[in-house]
């Protein structure tokens, strides 16, 4: 488990990465349950539905999109950790995936 212990930038390693991942998720969802059971007692008919929960929505979507970047980083940092172990230098990466990631930092610079 020595690559779990790996700094993979700054002082963060590795294994701090996945817990922080694991603790923002657990966060989440008390934050979101929490949300929604201090927004129940505001519904008391259709109209206050539709005008509350999208804000529920909208804020779950941030915390999904959030964690798929940690989740997607993550990954990165396992495959290039088995590739510094095997020597390979593509990190393990296809090609698809390559085009995928460019496309991902393409919409993250475009958004800006």
């Amino acid at each position: 488990m020595s690559q779990l212990d790996k700094v993979v930038f700054g002082k963060k390693k590795f294994s701090s990465l996945l817990e922080e991942i694991y603790n923002n998720q657990k966060k989440k969802e008390n934050q979101i349950s929490s949300l929604i059971s201090e927004l129940k007692p505001l519904i008391s008919d259709i109209g206050d539905a539709t005008l509350i929960v999208p804000l529920i929505k909208e804020y779950m979507d941030i915390g999904v999109k959030n964690d798929d970047l940690l989740i997607k980083m993550a990954t990165l940092v396992q495959r290039a950790l088995q590739a510094e172990a095997t020597g390979d230098e593509s990190f393990g990466i296809s090609d698809e995936e390559k085009e995928q990631l460019l496309a991902e930092i393409n919409k993250i610079h475009d958004k800006k």
